[in-house]
Order: C-alpha cells, then sequence, then structure tokens
C-alpha cells in the first residue's frame, strides 16, 4: 500500500509547479500562476475516475485529507463518488429537482417532436392546469403514486381524456428525470392508475352527418361569405380545420394543394409536405374566396389571423345540426368504404391518415396522388349532386 500523508507543512509552500500525490489517491495540482487544485483519483468497478475536490489554499492540507478519506471509503462501497457528490448537491437544491423544473426540461427536451415547436401549449396544458398548481413543488425524487392520485382523482372520471393525457405526460416527465440520473419512482404512474381505478367516462365520437345527408346541406352553403366557402372546402378535401382555415395561396398550385408537413396533426413519422389533389369543385370555391384573400391567407379574419375553428361549429349549431365540421371526414371515409372500392392505403390517405410502418413507407414511396385525384372527383360529383354510385378505381395501386 502506498504511504499516505506524504505532504508537510512545508512543502505546501514551496511546491513546485506539477502533480504530486500525498498518498491514497489524494494529488496537489500546482500550476504555471502559483495556485493549486485538489485532485482525488479513485477506482470504482475497475474504472478510474477523478474528481476536484476544491482548490488551495482554500482548502487546506487537512480538510482535503478528510474529503478524500470520505470519497475513498464510498468507493469501497461499490459506489461513483462523483455520482453520489452531484446527488447530494441536488438535495441541497431542492428547487431545482421540483417537478415544475423538470417538467420545463422535459418539455424542452421533446418540443422538435411537437407541432410548431410546441408553441399551442397542448403538450403542456394538461399539467399546468390540473397538475403542477398541486405538485409543482414538490421534488421529482418525492413523488409517489399517493400524490398523483390525490391530484388526478376530481377530473379522473369527468374529464378523462385530458386525466389521461395528464397522466401520459407525467410519465415522460419521470423518465426524463431518471436519464438525468435523478432517484424516481418510474413506477409512480402505473400504481396511481392502479389507485384510480377504471375511468367511468365513455369517449364520444364527433357528431357526423351521413353521406347521404351531405348535398342537402352543401346546397345550402350558397352564400360567397368566408364561412360558406370554407365549409364548402372543407367537406370536398377531408382535411382537419386547422389546415383549412390556415389555407394560404402559395400553397395552391393549379389543381393541387400542399399543406405544409407541420400543419398535418395525426401524422407521427411523416415529416413531408401533404399533397391534396382539389377536384374541378374546389378550384371553384378557392376562387370565390380569393379576393377576401389577405396577408397571403385564403380565410382571413379581420384582426389579422385566420377565421376560428368555431365559426364552423357555430354556423351549425345556429343550424340547429347536431353533426360538428370535423364529422365530415367520417362522411367522406364512410362514402368511400360503402360507395366505392377504395384500397385501405388510398382511402386512409385521403384523410392523411399514416398507415403501416416506417420501413414499409420508407419503401412506398407514393402518396397515391393520382387515385385520390379520382376519387376527389366523384366525392365533389356526389356533394354537389350528382350521385353516389359506386366508384371503381382505374390502374393497380402499388
Amino acid at each position: 500500500m502506498r504511504a499516505k500523508s506524504r505532504f508537510s507543512a512545508q512543502f505546501m509552500k514551496s511546491a513546485p509547479v506539477g502533480k504530486h500525490c500525498d498518498g491514497g489517491g489524494l494529488w496537489l495540482v500546482k500550476r504555471d500562476d502559483g495556485g493549486a487544485q485538489w485532485v482525488q483519483r479513485v477506482t470504482v468497478h475497475g474504472r478510474r475516475r477523478e474528481m476536484g475536490l476544491g482548490g488551495y489554499p482554500a482548502l487546506g492540507l487537512a480538510d482535503a485529507r478528510k474529503l478524500s478519506e470520505r470519497w475513498r471509503t464510498v468507493a469501497a462501497a461499490g459506489r461513483d463518488p462523483i455520482k453520489e457528490r452531484e446527488a447530494e448537491e441536488r438535495a441541497a437544491r431542492h428547487e431545482d429537482i421540483t417537478l415544475e423544473i423538470l417538467t420545463a426540461d422535459a418539455f424542452e427536451s421533446r418540443k422538435a417532436e411537437l407541432k410548431g415547436d410546441g408553441t399551442a401549449g397542448r403538450w403542456l396544458s394538461p399539467l399546468t392546469i390540473h397538475v403542477l398548481p398541486k405538485l409543482g413543488r414538490v421534488p421529482v425524487t418525492d413523488l409517489d403514486q399517493r400524490d398523483i392520485r390525490d391530484t388526478l382523482a376530481p377530473i379522473w372520471h369527468t374529464k378523462a381524456d385530458t386525466a389521461r393525457k395528464a397522466m401520459n405526460r407525467l410519465a415522460i416527465v419521470l423518465r426524463h428525470a431518471a436519464a438525468l440520473g435523478l432517484d424516481v419512482d418510474l413506477q409512480a404512474t402505473e400504481k396511481a392508475k392502479a389507485l384510480l381505478g377504471k375511468t367511468r367516462h365513455q369517449p364520444k365520437n364527433i357528431p357526423a352527418m351521413m353521406w347521404p345527408d351531405v348535398p342537402a346541406f352543401y346546397a345550402t352553403l350558397e352564400e360567397p361569405t368566408l364561412t360558406h366557402l370554407a365549409m364548402r372546402l372543407l367537406i370536398l378535401t377531408g382535411l382537419r380545420s386547422g389546415p383549412l382555415r390556415k389555407i394560404r395561396l402559395d400553397q395552391i398550385d393549379g389543381d393541387v394543394w400542399t399543406v405544409p408537413a407541420e400543419e398535418m396533426k395525426g401524422r407521427k413519422g411523416a415529416t413531408a409536405p401533404f399533397r391534396v389533389p382539389l377536384s374541378h369543385e374546389a378550384q371553384r370555391i378557392i376562387d370565390l374566396a380569393r379576393p377576401h384573400a389577405r396577408n397571403g391567407f385564403l380565410f382571413p379574419n379581420t384582426r389579422g389571423g385566420v377565421i376560428s375553428d368555431m365559426t364552423l361549429s357555430r354556423h351549425m349549431e345556429r343550424r340547429g345540426l347536431e353533426a360538428r365540421p370535423h364529422g365530415f371526414r367520417a362522411s367522406l371515409r364512410t362514402w368511400l368504404a360503402e360507395a366505392t372500392d377504395a384500397p385501405h392505403e388510398v382511402a386512409e390517405g385521403m384523410l392523411a391518415h399514416v398507415v403501416d410502418g416506417g420501413v414499409v413507407r420508407a419503401y412506398r414511396r407514393t402518396d397515391y396522388l393520382e387515385q385520390r385525384r379520382a376519387l376527389a372527383d366523384r366525392w365533389a360529383n356526389h356533394v354537389t349532386g350528382g350521385g353516389g354510385q359506386v366508384v371503381k378505381l382505374m390502374g393497380k395501386v402499388r
């Protein structure tokens, strides 16, 4: 065993530039500028680790030897002294590991995966509204299933979808904390679900209009107002209202409307823009809307943005209809199933749904634009009163 306590008081005053060992893995590193640093070397699981203990003379020889002895004992027990010290420092700074701080950090690391970098706030809102007001100041290392149960119990049955999202986000935050080296209970959310029990909430589909009834409704949209024109284009294209309301003139090229990838919801794994074939009727509606365009938007509002989703919904409410604008996607999909022989992947493509896994999509490099164009024309023919006869697609789907 190497000798310990080699340094004397005289040596400390006159130590030359370089590295000097006091024994037991304690080293003094003397710099050219006259300063010096204590370094402890240990071996943990066959791996050498070096940790700075502090500067000399702020940390004197006696105190440096005490620290050296402490961290050698930790290493002898099979624990990493550096990680152990980091854990102690985090524990001493509770504000750095609160759920609120870790939630913000987890969100920052996931922003690139979220639509518009998460600027809409939808990823965070279940936590900021229902969880963080109660648990935000709790260190994540102290968070357990009872905390989560008591926090989400008031909305577990009444706002089941929101509660489910909050639980899922919490699990992500806990995994993020664990990746940072924090000692958290990764099973806390699953345990909380067991305590809360199965939700009594029965999810309801958005009310949709039966596809044979769509032509009669479409015929009532005869005024050249933004609401009527937007509703018509929504029905004709089968897209969600978000990209429809935000459609820009520069996205339209002849009979194709190219929607930026970031505007498309529900296309996880798809990074390319989505091409929408425009029927002759859809192009006519766009031409009627062009005089309303402002700041590049086809359907602007008076404040410089675009018309709201509620504008379309309220129109249907005022008509006394149970169906909602989003339901026209179901109308189109049901028509595709009942009145056409469209292959599944083409029919799903009409609604911009991603089908199959990433490997399959990597080899199947088509968006079935031509097949969808034929279907868009026949759908437009139906909604304008041309009938809903069975459609047979020409050509093979590759």
